[in-house]
Formats: C-alpha cells, sequence, structure tokens
C-alpha cells in the first residue's frame, strides 16, 4: 500500500458505514486509492499528515453534526452528503428527506459511467436496494429488502429453534474451502436455510433485472455493495459489477458542490 503523504489527491470522499469507513482519494474524477478503516480515529490519523483536502461523507449511521465535528478540523471543508446537499441528479422521489445518501451516490455514480443511459443500481449491503435511475438522470425510486445477513439473523431472532446460521464466504466474494453454493433440495437445517436466504436473494434479483429490461430495453445493470461479489455469477448478464461506486457517485457530488461554489451559483436541478 502507498504510503498516504505519497498520494496526490484533489478529493477525499467517505462512505462512513455502521461498521467500517471505506475511504477513496481522487484526483478530478480518477480514483488513485481506496482504503478501509476499522476505527474512525484510524481515519483521522491518516487525514492529519495531509494538507486540508475537500471532503464528502455519506453516513448512514452518524448526523451530519457529529460528521462535521469529528472530520471538520484542520480548515478541512467538509460537506455531508443529506437531503439538502445539491447533486448533478433529479430527484422524483416523494420523500427526498428521507432518501439514503448511500442510494443517491450510488445512482449518481452510474451517470457517471453509463451517461444518458436507463440504469438500475443493486446495492447488497445491511439492504439489498434495487433504485432506477433513468436515461435523463433522473431517480426514479427504488426497493428496500433485507439484506444477506439480516435474512440470517431474522430466521433465528424470531424463531424459537432455528439456529443463527452464516456462510463461508471469504473478502473476495469466494466461498470457502468447506462451502458450496447450496442446492433447492437441501437436506439438513443449516443447508435448508441458507438456500432459502442464499437462492432467495438470486431469485429476487434476478427477478427484478428481468422486469426492468422487459420494461425498459437496454437498461444497464449495476452492482455493489460488501455482499455483491457472492452473486455476481448468478445475475442475468450483463452486470457490471462496481464496488466502488457509491465513491465515485461521492466524488461527482463533491466536484460538483466545490464547482458551484467557486462559480457561487445555486443548485438547478429540481
Amino acid at each position: 500500500m502507498t504510503p498516504l503523504h505519497q498520494v496526490i489527491a484533489e478529493n477525499v470522499v467517505i462512505d462512513w458505514g455502521n461498521s467500517t469507513v471505506k475511504t477513496g482519494w481522487f484526483e478530478g474524477s480518477t480514483l488513485i486509492e481506496t482504503r478501509r478503516y476499522d476505527t474512525l480515529d484510524a481515519l483521522l490519523a491518516d487525514l492529519t499528515e495531509r494538507t486540508p483536502t475537500p471532503t464528502i461523507v455519506s453516513s448512514t449511521s452518524r448526523s451530519a453534526d457529529e460528521v462535521r465535528a469529528r472530520l471538520g478540523g484542520g480548515g478541512r471543508a467538509v460537506w455531508v452528503l443529506d437531503g439538502q446537499t445539491p447533486v448533478p441528479i433529479g430527484k422524483a422521489y416523494d420523500t427526498p428527506h428521507t432518501l439514503g445518501a448511500d442510494r443517491v451516490a450510488a445512482a449518481v455514480g452510474a451517470t457517471v459511467l453509463f451517461p444518458g443511459q436507463d440504469c438500475v443500481v443493486l446495492d447488497l449491503g445491511t439492504c439489498l436496494t434495487a433504485d432506477f435511475v433513468d436515461g435523463g438522470g433522473v431517480f426514479r425510486g427504488g426497493l428496500i429488502s433485507p439484506g444477506l445477513q439480516m435474512r440470517f439473523r431474522a430466521m433465528h431472532e424470531q424463531t424459537a429453534r432455528l439456529p443463527l446460521v452464516t456462510f463461508g464466504i471469504d473478502e473476495m466474494g469466494s466461498t470457502g474451502p468447506n462451502e458450496s453454493w447450496p442446492g433447492l433440495t437441501a437436506t439438513n437445517t443449516r443447508q435448508a436455510m441458507q438456500s432459502g436466504v442464499l437462492n432467495g436473494l438470486m431469485f429476487e434479483m434476478n427477478g427484478i433485472i428481468e422486469t426492468y429490461r422487459r420494461e425498459r430495453p437496454g437498461t444497464v445493470v449495476l452492482l455493489c455493495g460488501g455482499d455483491a461479489p457472492s452473486f455476481e455469477s448468478r445475475l442475468k448478464g450483463p452486470i457490471f459489477a462496481v464496488p466502488e461506486l457509491v465513491l465515485i457517485g461521492l466524488n461527482r457530488i463533491l466536484r460538483y458542490n466545490v464547482e458551484n461554489l467557486q462559480a457561487d451559483t445555486p443548485d438547478v436541478n429540481a
């Protein structure tokens, strides 16, 4: 890994999740490096080694005030992505103030990679989200469903006798040496639970993909999120797996806000 003080970057984008903090270091629109931190203190230690750099933060687990208090020191300009932040896409959403920052960032990332095209973003993290952004750059909405681990926990916590089951998938999205993808006709309870969760999610995502492609031929499908690698090869192609999609979108939003600030112009999007 390159020492951080040797990484020359214009922007820093931060995806502050429930358990980890993921960062992207960008020079213009080019992603130079990504880093993952188990603690915020580890990130702060890296940030303090650098000249203050424009920064944007997406967090589904922390308030904007807390984010600014922890990251806004040292003269650093910090944007916190929320429902009031100007973004370079339209939002045809009934409750934009409740729209998750990660969903917005991923949608913007899709428009960066596939401008002018209809896109569906499948983000498989704590929850599965499937969001549609049209070729005109308007976020049209989507769905939210329980994610992989949430489904395993729900069966255990909401029943008296079902165990807490997981699936042996490593950091690269590969099954462990003693695990294989479960078949539909499982012969024990543990495998039956694995089959229900894994195959259920696979069928759900393939159904979403098929429906959008039937209604909007030519729709581009992008896949991201921590559990996405486990399903990439099992979804109906073509699929574009973009692990850094949220970071790409955050960088575009940050650049958009810096440009607006420099031009002293208001946001013009609906």
